[in-house]
């Protein structure tokens, strides 16, 4: 029964749970490019300007879902054709992109611990929160505007990231054990990419039926 109550539309709409969700998203994505300070930094100093944006995945990630949050909570009286694409985008970017890079962050963790990494506080709470999430784009993209075609768009966004970052050498870092595996690193966040589309095209197609 407890259950039911908090997987519903009313608990998960409603504007206490949406603000305290948009706050735990924001401080997590200030945290996020705070965590990337270094590597933006060096980025900046041995690549073009262009490249930065591709650098911070993860938080990225995290803005685009708090973004979206907005739009719960402060729904729009009007849109015109701009306004509504735009929240299209930020809503599939939001939904593809938490997916994908959750699984993705805790996935490097926990392969750089199998082959040596010792494992800190810090990475059990990158782990949680990253889990964190997947979960809550596909949770919420149930209740978002966008479509099929938003994720398609949103996807493709992905792939040009992920051949930004494997093409110019600026992925995130990796632990020390993982750079001999940087093929497979990069075929499985390929990959992962393809993943992120599917469950959201699941939910989706879910969310059509119900």
């Amino acid at each position: 029964m407890m259950l039911a109550i908090f997987w519903s539309r009313e608990f998960l709409l409603s504007r206490p749970f949406l603000w305290l969700l948009f706050i735990v998203n924001f401080f997590g994505t200030v945290y996020g490019y705070i965590w990337y300070e270094s590597q933006l930094a060096a980025t900046l100093e041995t690549h073009p300007v262009w490249q930065i944006v591709f650098v911070p995945d993860s938080p990225t990630a995290s803005l685009f879902f708090t973004i979206a949050l907005l739009y719960f909570l402060f729904p729009p009286k009007r849109s015109n054709g701009l306004v509504t694409i735009l929240r299209y985008i930020i809503e599939g970017l939001a939904v593809v992109c938490s997916v994908k890079y959750g699984i993705w962050a805790v996935s490097m963790i926990v392969a750089g611990a199998w082959q040596g990494s010792e494992l800190n506080w810090q990475h059990y709470m990158l782990m949680a929160s990253h889990l964190g999430m997947a979960f809550e784009a596909l949770l919420f993209f149930r209740f978002m505007k966008a479509g099929a075609v938003s994720l398609i768009v949103a996807t493709g966004w992905l792939l040009l990231n992920d051949t930004v970052d494997y093409t110019y050498g600026i992925f995130p870092y990796l632990a020390d054990q993982l750079y001999d595996d940087l093929d497979a690193v990069r075929a499985f966040t390929y990959g992962l990419s393809f993943f992120s589309l599917a469950a959201g095209l699941l939910v989706w197609r879910f969310r059509k039926k119900v």
